[in-house]
């Protein structure tokens, strides 16, 4: 089971979710279409967010921000 979610709230009200549910979170960027990615320390605190986040989580190809630039720059 994967521990990347991408979810329809914004990334504060992710975080304070996470600390309710006492779920590390390995990693969280915005997503440009709206939303968070979010990766969780363990599978199981993925589950646990799947469940209780379920009607905000998002369906399909989600397209993430570039972080690295396309071409060498050297």
């Amino acid at each position: 089971m994967s521990r990347a979610l991408y979810i329809k709230l914004d990334e504060a009200a992710v975080l304070a979710r996470c600390t309710k549910e006492n779920v590390g979170v390995s990693a969280i960027e915005t997503i440009p279409a709206g939303g968070v990615r979010l990766v969780c320390m363990s599978a199981d605190g993925a589950q646990i967010m799947r469940t209780k986040l379920k009607s905000q989580i998002m369906n399909g190809d989600v397209v993430r921000a570039r972080h690295r630039p396309t071409k060498p720059l050297w």
